[in-house]
């Protein structure tokens, strides 16, 4: 018999009129960009390890429970601290079963997930460290180049799809040629804008790409912030998807005509971070898999993959395309993302062009080990490369702008500017190498390298395959 602990009693925070619309007290909501916002990843770890389960009095508590979730979050943050005991004490409800017995047995698999993962980090590192070479240090990459560029801002609007979205360009200023500047195409993240990697896009074009970034309006920050004041009823709509790679699509479309051939459209780059990596693979050729989706979600519950929870919502989605790809996009870079039960393995071997997967060792929302070290052993391309960041997180290479999210430094981990400058160097090299097709990068495309830049306070590996670590010959 499964042991139940705590009952909890009402919090007084949500206001409910006399037709019974709810609404977050005006503390709360002055609250949201501080408090709830930079610690709601540490209670998102906090409930997948709880799995607790709410005991209603009536169904007609239905309807605030997403409020109530919402006010205990903030109470707890405000008062005491976000720990899973303070948001209990401050939900909205009359009480909460928390099923011990669950919960340790959660404890127990998550923390075989942590020894796996922790040993495939330390094999990884052995394995990159075979290729050290003696020799001089390489250039350093990450320093600006001295080609001056302008910034200009277009409104996307694409009537087909009712959809209007913001596309900043960054474009190098280069004396007039015949051959049109290398293109880079931008993917932020969810909850995240199109400032999140600004410091990228103004790097490669200091260094001669033109660079795109758009903003994808229902996984934006913007959308976060609607989703936390109740405005919205789910994290990201599930067509966002669909719509996320259309987005790039409808771009290069519109790019080819505004730039009548400055830009070479043909043969683009494409980098993304998080929900915008998953739009990176999707566009360079994974395939979106709904029978892997619907076995992966079918026990969600049980899960501690928190990527998963977002995985998921593409099951609700009314579309049913599952190719997305874009002959125009030749490389791609997909930091931190989810792949697992969105591709599947046999998604991910549908890629064929140059791809690079970057990881945080760190990573709870989209963890190292399921979301791109297995995955990257599923990609058949030849051309493949996987970073991983020792105690990297989630949040490593971002860069905090004004409306994005911001979030606690535990779950930030080591100092931002070490994963941007890894994020500058491997950005340049990779592009160059692919985009550019300048032959003398492909030199610094190893382990070797990977070593030389590697900064101890967040070790980088780099590597081209995993073929003899032991883990992966165990198939696990």
């Amino acid at each position: 018999m499964p042991k139940f602990l705590c009952s909890i009693p009402y919090s007084l925070l949500i206001r409910r009129d006399k037709n019974h619309k709810s609404s977050v007290d005006t503390k709360a909501k002055a609250l949201l960009p501080s408090r709830l916002l930079s610690g709601i990843i540490n209670l998102g770890l906090c409930l997948s390890v709880c799995h607790f389960s709410i005991s209603k009095v009536d169904a007609a508590e239905d309807i605030y429970l997403d409020y109530g979730i919402r006010s205990a979050l903030i109470m707890a943050a405000d008062e005491e601290g976000l720990t899973p005991l303070n948001f209990f004490k401050h939900f909205p409800n009359k009480g909460i079963k928390v099923n011990s017995e669950r919960g340790f047995e959660i404890i127990e698999n998550l923390s075989d997930m942590i020894r796996e993962t922790n040993q495939m980090i330390s094999e990884i590192e052995k394995e990159a460290q075979k290729e050290t070479l003696e020799s001089t240090l390489p250039p350093d990459f990450s320093q600006p180049g001295n080609i001056a560029f302008r910034k200009q801002l277009y409104t996307m609007r694409d009537t087909k799809r009712k959809r209007t979205f913001p596309l900043q360009v960054y474009l190098p200023e280069l004396p007039e040629s015949n051959t049109p500047l290398p293109l880079v195409v931008v993917s932020h993240g969810l909850g995240s804008d199109r400032n999140s990697l600004g410091y990228l896009a103004k790097h490669l074009a200091s260094q001669g790409f033109a660079v795109a970034v758009p903003e994808h309006p229902g996984s934006n920050s913007a959308q976060m912030q609607n989703l936390l004041a109740g405005l919205a009823n789910d994290v990201t709509p599930p067509e966002e998807f669909i719509n996320r790679p259309l987005d790039i699509t409808y771009v290069l479309d519109q790019l080819a005509v505004i730039y009548q051939g400055k830009l070479n459209t043909e043969e683009v780059g494409i980098i993304g971070q998080s929900f915008g990596a998953y739009t990176a693979l999707a566009l360079a050729g994974a395939r979106l898999s709904f029978s892997q989706l619907e076995a992966e979600c079918k026990n969600l519950q049980e899960s501690f993959n928190l990527s998963l929870l977002l995985q998921c919502l593409a099951l609700k989605s009314s579309e049913t395309t599952t190719d997305l790809k874009d002959e125009r996009i030749k490389s791609a870079i997909a930091i931190n993302p989810l792949t697992s039960a969105l591709f599947g393995q046999e998604g991910m071997a549908q890629i064929d062009i140059p791809v690079m997967l970057v990881s945080g060792s760190a990573d709870p929302i989209t963890p190292a080990l399921p979301e791109q070290v297995k995955p990257f052993t599923w990609l058949t391309t030849r051309e493949k490369y996987l970073t991983v960041f020792k105690g990297g997180t989630h949040f490593s290479v971002l860069n905090e702008s004004s409306g994005s999210i911001p979030f606690p430094q535990a779950a930030v981990g080591p100092d931002p500017k070490i994963g941007q400058k890894y994020l500058k160097q491997l950005g340049l090299i990779f592009f160059s190498a692919y985009v550019k097709n300048q032959r003398e990068y492909f030199s610094y495309l190893n382990a070797d390298y990977g070593n030389k830049i590697s900064d101890s306070r967040m070790p980088l590996s780099l590597l081209r395959s995993l073929d003899g670590l032991s883990l992966i010959n165990r198939g696990n």
